[in-house]
């Protein structure tokens, strides 16, 4: 598979994580494999009907309309970087359609769950460290919208308590300043100056600003189980960015400022807010007014 180039093409993606990463590598390697298998054997060779065999190749194996838009996202990728790099002539990919998936909102968490995350959680109150740890971290994800990933990042020196911002590393590398709730920096400054010494270890790295209980960085798994602690259905991490998000947008914030305040490069990422707070005027009037 070398005349493909696959290897060449994976260590040209910057700024992709190693997950992200390893999907590419796996979704490029089976494409590629069909390919082969049908006596292809170089990007040169293959034209926009041989792409549209294999897609129907997948449908043909069910393969359900998320996962195929994925595959397809990979393949179209690949190649426009085989014309860029002058290993085709023709990208066979540009226009292809792929089957849309379906279109879910994202998960909002209710004022309630909210509640019982932040004020009651299920299971807190036999470790003191640990709880004000864990309060800190949703009130970041919550009152901040980071992404859990960033979250488990960040550093000391990336926190302003006494201006109430924190500095970002996002996708990419791309840093933003954030602003942070008055809960948020009340819990951030009762975790660091109070309990933070409680898991420090000789190999804790100084910088961290989260450590999970044997003192190293807390990981995104490590958020995963503070949620799960905290409240009584299973919760993602990514539900309370999703929240923050429509609250600001429900209290009429701005697009674009929303757009910033979540680092999206894109505005019609966060454009699918807009329709999340529409659901949500629309479900209110339908359970409240007598005659919806």
């Amino acid at each position: 598979m070398d005349s493909w180039g696959l290897g060449v093409w994976l260590d040209s993606l910057s700024g992709v994580a190693d997950s992200t990463r390893a999907v590419y590598k796996r979704d490029a390697g089976a494409f590629v494999g069909w390919f082969v298998d049908v006596g292809i054997d170089g990007p040169a060779s293959v034209d926009r009907r041989t792409v549209r065999r294999y897609l129907a190749d997948l449908g043909a194996n069910r393969y359900a309309a998320r996962t195929v838009t994925r595959k397809v996202s990979v393949l179209r990728r690949y190649f426009d970087w085989a014309r860029r790099t002058g290993r085709i002539d023709a990208d066979p990919t540009v226009g292809l359609m792929a089957p849309r998936g379906p279109s879910r909102l994202p998960q909002v968490l209710k004022d309630d769950h909210i509640r019982t995350l932040i004020d009651k959680p299920a299971r807190a109150g036999d470790d003191a460290a640990r709880d004000a740890r864990d309060l800190a971290i949703v009130e970041l994800l919550y009152g901040s919208g980071l992404r859990v990933s960033e979250l488990c990042g960040l550093r000391r020196e990336d926190l302003d308590l006494a201006r109430g911002e924190v500095r970002v590393w996002g996708k990419g590398a791309k840093q933003r300043l954030v602003p942070i709730s008055d809960p948020a920096a009340a819990a951030l400054q009762t975790w660091l100056d109070a309990w933070r010494g409680a898991f420090v270890t000789a190999d804790t790295p100084a910088a961290a600003v989260f450590l999970n209980q044997r003192g190293r960085a807390m990981t995104p798994r490590d958020v995963r189980r503070v949620l799960d602690r905290r409240s009584v259905v299973p919760t993602h991490p990514h539900a309370l960015r999703h929240t923050f998000a429509t609250h600001l947008l429900d209290g009429g914030a701005d697009l674009r400022a929303v757009q910033e305040l979540l680092g999206h490069a894109d505005i019609a990422t966060t454009q699918i807010y807009t329709h999340v707070s529409r659901e949500r005027l629309r479900e209110a009037h339908r359970s409240s007014h007598p005659r919806a």
